[in-house]
């Protein structure tokens, strides 16, 4: 059937709309329900306008904010300013010179504001502040896993008919990725007294929903998974050049040598870039890499090994956590010096399990170098009617670290059983030109 040239163009367009959805969609089949939003809640009206207590509740089953912290912007609708906060603060008070006497807090049309700092006086805080801006995933620690600070707003709407909810809320944990949705007015908050024997609500209430994108929070992958296996002594490593290259000639610092002499004072200069990856140097350029190795054989069980690398010289990761899927996570039976909660993303399908440290021993992943490693062994029990070792089943289908999915290596490289083979060894270009030397042979001294 002919393809007219028009028709051509179209399947193009169409092609390459459909990559541009996908490469910006938050959707995240693994956690399909997760996202941040925040609630607004108007406590009480002041002359010129409220008092409002504002929470962001993570609700990411396995993604988390870690330092140095979210940092939320918003837009007013009117004239709004700030006249004070408790448990946050803005990071510019902008132009207030229009006033005289009682100076705002912030007087900015978009104002930016951040969480304050662990040791801050009690009289500044208020439940849920103050934690440096972290942000615990819901799964993981339920209880840290949202975040509040008070806010009095002057030169606003005084009832629930003339406020104004704010506009373009942007979300940044601690850079961006998160895409914030409009602000919604909805059933005002009801809150029970400490001896439950009363419930106040507040005066008017709105949510924002922001939801997670990899491919917006950074360009390039940032963990990468190797492979390897008791039956064969093939080690398969992460694929060149995933998370960038080794390039230290056009962009010097790119990457570091373990041994290098400039190493202390690359760590820490400049002091404002701290939090910048400053990764050793390897093929991968990663990161965080990710080994998983099929370890023992027994009748009924087989074992994998799991360890964790931290390459980066920057970061100490703290609250990490592991997402694994896997076919037979349903038979997981034990599993050493990690936590474990069996996600189900698919509902009756349990393949999905997230895996994180005991707290105190070892949920702290440190920088780059000797200590830079956490591990545990999983052992599963077989299930002759799924079992094998065979076209890489042993090995995981996804892993996810910190909420990122990581790069896996291609699985034609995979490690296979010695009695097999994953690829043809003999090509058919192999073949053709073997046949015409063959050939050339018998011709010349025909």
């Amino acid at each position: 059937m002919a393809i007219s040239v028009s028709n051509l163009g179209f399947v193009a367009i169409l092609v390459l709309y459909c990559f541009s959805i996908s490469s910006t969609e938050a959707y995240d089949a693994l956690d399909p329900n997760g996202n941040i939003t925040i609630k607004w809640d108007v406590m009480q009206w002041t002359p010129d306008g409220y008092v409002a207590v504002v929470t962001m509740y993570n609700f990411q089953q396995y993604r988390h904010i870690q330092a140095p912290g979210w940092t939320l912007g918003w837009t007013w609708a009117k004239k709004e300013v700030i006249w004070s906060m408790v448990g946050g603060q803005a990071t510019e008070q902008g132009d207030c010179s229009r006033f005289k006497g009682n100076i705002p807090h912030c007087c900015k049309k978009d104002p930016t504001v951040v969480d304050l700092m662990p040791g801050t006086p009690y009289n500044q805080q208020i439940a849920n502040c103050c934690k440096g801006g972290v942000l615990n995933s819901w799964v993981q620690d339920p209880a840290n896993a949202a975040s509040s600070f008070q806010i009095s707003v002057g030169q606003a709407g005084t009832t629930n008919k003339t406020v104004r909810v704010p506009k373009n809320f942007t979300l940044r944990a601690p850079g961006p990725g998160y895409t914030c949705g409009p602000a919604r007015i909805v059933k005002a908050s009801k809150f029970s007294t400490a001896d439950k024997r009363r419930v106040t609500q507040a005066l008017m209430t709105w949510n924002v929903t922001c939801t997670y994108s990899q491919f917006l929070s950074q360009k390039t992958p940032t963990c990468c998974v190797s492979l390897s296996s008791f039956y064969n002594e093939t080690i398969v490593p992460c694929p060149t050049c995933t998370c960038g290259c080794q390039n230290n000639i056009t962009q010097p610092g790119s990457c570091v040598d373990g041994d290098s002499p400039y190493l202390a004072s690359a760590i820490t200069a400049p002091a404002k870039n701290n939090y910048a990856p400053l990764v050793q140097c390897t093929s991968h350029m990663c990161p965080i890499r990710v080994h998983w190795h099929v370890k023992l054989n027994y009748k009924e069980y087989w074992r994998v090994k799991v360890t964790i690398t931290n390459f980066n010289y920057r970061m100490n990761y703290t609250q990490w956590n592991l997402v694994v899927q896997h076919p037979n996570l349903d038979n997981l039976t034990k599993i050493f010096s990690f936590n474990y909660k069996s996600l189900n993303p698919y509902g009756a399908i349990n393949d999905t399990a997230m895996l994180w440290g005991v707290k105190y021993y070892n949920d702290f992943l440190s920088q780059a170098g000797p200590l830079g490693n956490v591990q545990s062994e999983l052992l599963f029990r077989k299930d002759p009617s799924t079992f094998t070792f065979d076209k890489g089943w042993a090995f995981p289908r996804r892993i996810y670290f910190n909420g990122d999915n990581c790069v896996m290596p291609p699985p034609d490289s995979y490690p296979w059983l010695p009695n097999s083979s994953p690829r043809q060894t003999i090509s058919i270009l192999g073949l053709t030109t073997a046949f015409l030397l063959s050939l050339a042979f018998l011709l010349v001294h025909a």
